[in-house]
C-alpha cells in the first residue's frame, strides 16, 4: 500500500535526498526543506521503496503537500 510523504511546514525544497527506485527506512530523510533559513528533513513514515517524487529542488511547497510516495 502506497504512503504519501508530506511536507510538515511551508518552505522551499532545498534538496531531494532519495530518488525513484531507492529504498528508504522508516524515519529516513527523503527531502530537505528550507524555511526561515533553517534546513528541515522530511522523513518517510514507513520503510519501503520510493515510487514517486512529486517535487523539484527550488520549488515552493505548502504544509501538507505530497512530496514523495513510498510503497
Amino acid at each position: 500500500m502506497a504512503t504519501n510523504v508530506r511536507a510538515h511546514i511551508t518552505g522551499t525544497v532545498w534538496k531531494i535526498v532519495k530518488r525513484v527506485g531507492d529504498s528508504v527506512a522508516r524515519d529516513e530523510a527523503v527531502v530537505i526543506l528550507e524555511s526561515m533559513k533553517m534546513e528541515m528533513p522530511v522523513e518517510s513514515p514507513v520503510a519501503g521503496k520510493i515510487t514517486e517524487i512529486r517535487c523539484n529542488e527550488g520549488q515552493s511547497v505548502e504544509d501538507g503537500a505530497i512530496l514523495a510516495v513510498v510503497d
